[in-house]
């Protein structure tokens, strides 16, 4: 039996949603594609699953997230409420990933972020303690992911409060190609989704096809046991 965790994406007929779902199942995940409507999960499920040569499951939202060990978050801003209202009580327990950025059309490119400092600390607020919510994924763009073997230009940051939690998506965006780093507690989201706003003033400004971000500097053995 693999020890895999089952991954639910809520919001996997989007861009990046189905772009992420291609890669971890390229990568021998058992992924669930979730959708507001079951058949539209469907129709992409079968997509993703010609170019993966790996079969997917579909479901709605909250059956996906119910399903899923590891939920993934991967809708805009405007849409992430209702979703986390549906599925608040299946979630509990779980890690949650949430890619969300706080962008408001048509100021895209102005860093708009809300009451709470951050998407991610307004999720951890509203699905409560017993939920471990880590952002990632924002700053990735996904028309680069959704060519599934090519290598990826841009790094990720994940911010969690929980460092095991932390942990599984890093390893879960080396899985999709990324070099995932720790950034911190869930409050350091704030720069992750900030940062998008940044990045798409510079893919206008220059010209850009999907502009990314990469951390410089090797890493160096840790001397102490405990995580950060």
């Amino acid at each position: 039996m693999s020890d895999k965790p089952i991954i639910a994406i809520l919001g996997g007929t989007g861009a990046l949603g189905s772009a992420l779902a291609l890669r971890w199942a390229k990568a021998g995940y058992d992924v669930i594609v979730g959708s507001r409507q079951a058949d539209k999960a469907e129709t992409a499920a079968a997509e993703i699953a010609t170019r993966a040569g790996r079969s997917l499951r579909a479901m709605d939202n909250r059956a996906a997230a119910t399903a899923g060990g590891v939920v993934v978050l991967t809708v805009p801003h405007a849409s992430e409420k209702p979703i986390l209202e549906d599925v608040k009580a299946v979630v509990q327990g779980k890690i949650f990933i949430d890619a969300t950025v706080p962008l408001k059309p048509p100021q895209v490119t102005r860093v708009q972020l809300p009451p709470e400092g951050s998407a991610a600390r307004a999720a951890q607020t509203f699905l409560g303690a017993d939920v471990k919510v880590v952002s990632a994924f924002h700053n990735v763009a996904a028309e680069r992911l959704r060519n599934a073997g090519a290598a990826i230009d841009c790094d990720v940051l994940v911010a969690g409060d929980d460092a095991d939690a932390r942990q599984v998506v890093v390893e879960l965006a080396e899985a999709a190609g990324l070099k995932g780093w720790h950034v911190g507690p869930l409050d350091n989201s704030a720069v992750a989704e900030a940062l998008t706003s940044a990045l798409i003033f510079i893919n206008r400004r220059y010209g850009i096809d999907g502009a990314g971000i990469r951390i410089t500097g090797q890493p160096k053995p840790k001397t102490d046991k405990k995580p950060a």
